[in-house]
């Protein structure tokens, strides 16, 4: 096959997409929940607890993320493309720990 026909080859999560997914649902019916408890008025720190819970699942998912991204997109890079995804990596990870 030529390789300018070759097909991309799946991103790093493609592997994982149904667990991720199943991640991704569960964090969505917490906000749900989070969103029933402001509404009925629970107690701040209930809803804070939540809301905690809630980020702490988002930041496992983007740490699941960026390992497949960095084992798949960055460890098969070379040259110039490494250092673009090295700088990529880069701002990813601290848009992260802000």
């Amino acid at each position: 096959m030529d390789i300018c026909t070759a097909p991309e080859p799946p991103h790093g999560y493609t592997a994982d997409k149904d667990p991720l997914l199943a991640r991704l649902k569960r964090i969505e019916g917490q906000i749900r929940g989070i969103a029933r408890m402001v509404e009925e008025d629970v107690y701040c720190v209930d809803v804070l607890t939540q809301v905690a819970a809630a980020d702490a699942a988002l930041r496992g998912v983007s740490i699941k993320l960026l390992e497949q991204h960095m084992a798949h997109c960055v460890a098969h890079a070379e040259g110039r493309d490494l250092d673009e995804k090295v700088a990529e990596v880069t701002k990813i990870v601290s848009r992260l720990v802000r």
